[in-house]
């Protein structure tokens, strides 16, 4: 009687298996901006994504010499349309069979990109927006999914929503308690069952820094992974960082639509490195690689256990010095590596190499810089500084920033040599009528490093200007040969 007491036994273990959550492995992918003024070329920046053994990244528009560079990489892309195109591509067929064709289907030839998500705006529902995109999400996912089922790519391409954690809140900051925001609540029900139907994860930005930034009273502890004396109980579950609880909350929130097994992907988070009080290297360091090992922990959160996020996108791969300041000085301050592909800090990314590795064969300008002449009357420089940094990133100056405290010469010189790089080493744009010379001394004092700016080489800022307003012109041009563009006006 033994073997079928035994059998029996199995049985029911395999089916109480069966019945709990299953742990899956999580990528970590990155984020690629481009809002940066000194850009590596794309193939450069492939290689360091395949020499650190990153496999998927996340592109918040369709840049075709970037998409053209990650064909054959076989690195999984995610690929943006910015929110000014929602109400184009939602209101006409044609326009989003167009966009389909010219930026997914002739990228994913045989041996092309290999593209898996198309994000259909970005941060759509946020309060700062003030209800501009939201009812243009819907139409424009529609006409999206229907572009891909007519090019045969609807079973491999998923759309997804990328939401802000503003999309949603709590009573008394308990995670249980979390709702959509009532205002969205209508619009969130539509995109979820769109997202369920169509096999698609819901897509979510994290950001634990603003809560240190904008509050005072927020507990440091709690934004990282290292445990804290200011835990969050909610019944019997206990938090211990702001991540966990965020992402309950996002699971409670869906959880009262209807969709709490809902596969959740995060695709933004990360901590700054300069520009404000707490974004230093050091802060960014502790809190990404406290990510990274609790993600692979494949422990889960309280609401979800041992079933983590199905991908993590770092935000971001690199620094992006003309990205606005509006939130903050640190918003140009996110990468993991420089503007030149140079790792920040030593970073475990849990993909196979224990640090970061940097770029190669990257072509840097002649090793000179633009400063203040010493001797020179400044005492008008004031205009000159501004002009200076206008146009170039002059954010590490400000209180909390690495070079906050080099003086006001230091100043003058790192604003003078910002705009010198920029320009390329133009001999006319340092002269700012005889205050700044060029030197070759290496200017950089401690943590405040002066930079020295990347070769151009053409394939980037104006390529791609190009190219976005070709397509803005043949989508036009589309939409007034079928008669819609006019009735939409």
């Amino acid at each position: 009687m033994l073997q079928p007491t035994l059998t029996l036994l199995f049985s029911l273990l395999f089916l109480c298996c069966l019945s709990l959550p299953m742990a899956s492995e999580s990528a970590i992918g990155v984020n690629w901006g481009t809002l940066s003024s000194h850009r590596l070329k794309p193939s450069t920046v492939v290689n360091l994504l395949r020499d650190n053994k990153i496999s998927k990244v996340k592109l918040f528009e369709a840049d075709p010499a970037i998409l053209k560079a990650l064909m054959g990489s076989a690195i999984q892309v995610m690929v943006g349309i910015p929110n000014e195109m929602l109400s184009l591509l939602g209101g006409s067929s044609v326009a989003a069979d167009y966009w389909v064709q010219r930026n997914v289907s002739a990228f994913m030839t045989k041996g092309g990109a290999d593209i898996r998500y198309i994000a259909v705006g970005n941060e759509p529902f946020l309060t700062s927006y003030n209800g501009q995109f939201i009812n243009l999400v819907i139409p424009a996912i529609t006409n999206i999914q229907q572009s891909l089922v007519k090019a045969n790519l609807a079973g491999y391409v998923k759309i997804v929503v990328p939401c802000n954690a503003d999309a949603y809140e709590s009573s008394g900051g308990l995670p249980s308690q979390g709702v959509f925001r009532c205002k969205l609540t209508q619009i969130i029900t539509q995109l979820v069952q769109f997202l369920n139907s169509n096999g698609s994860p819901f897509v979510v930005n994290i950001y634990p820094f603003p809560s240190l930034y904008d509050n005072g009273d927020f507990p440091g502890d709690y934004a990282f992974f290292r445990g804290t004396t200011h835990a969050v109980t909610d019944g019997s579950n206990v938090y211990t960082n702001a991540f966990d609880g965020n992402y309950d909350t996002l699971v409670s929130a869906l959880g009262k639509l209807g969709y709490g097994q809902m596969p959740i992907v995060i695709g933004e988070i990360g901590w700054p490195s300069d520009g404000a009080i707490g974004a230093n290297i050091t802060a960014a360091r502790v809190f990404n690689q406290g990510l990274v090992y609790h993600i692979a922990s494949n422990k889960g959160t309280p609401l979800r256990p041992n079933v983590p996020p199905m991908d993590v996108y770092l935000f971001g791969l690199f620094d992006e010095g003309a990205k606005s300041t509006l939130p903050g000085n640190f918003e140009r301050h996110w990468g993991i590596f420089s503007f030149d592909g140079q790792a920040k800090y030593s970073l475990n990314l849990g993909l196979g190499n224990k640090e970061l590795r940097n770029a190669r064969n990257v072509e840097y300008l002649p090793s000179r810089w633009c400063v203040a002449n010493p001797l020179s009357d400044l005492t008008n420089v004031v205009n000159h500084m501004k002009i200076a940094c206008s146009v170039a990133d002059c954010t590490t100056l400000n209180y909390g920033g690495s070079c906050n405290e080099i003086g006001e010469k230091g100043n003058i010189s790192y604003a003078f040599n910002s705009f010198y790089q920029l320009r390329m080493q133009d001999s006319q744009s340092c002269e700012f009528d005889g205050l700044g010379m060029v030197t070759f001394l290496d200017p950089s004092v401690g943590d405040c490093h002066f930079l020295v700016g990347v070769i151009d080489r053409g394939l980037n800022k104006d390529s791609s200007a190009c190219q976005k307003t070709y397509q803005w012109l043949v989508i036009v041009l589309l939409l007034i040969l079928h008669g819609t563009f006019f009735l939409s006006m």
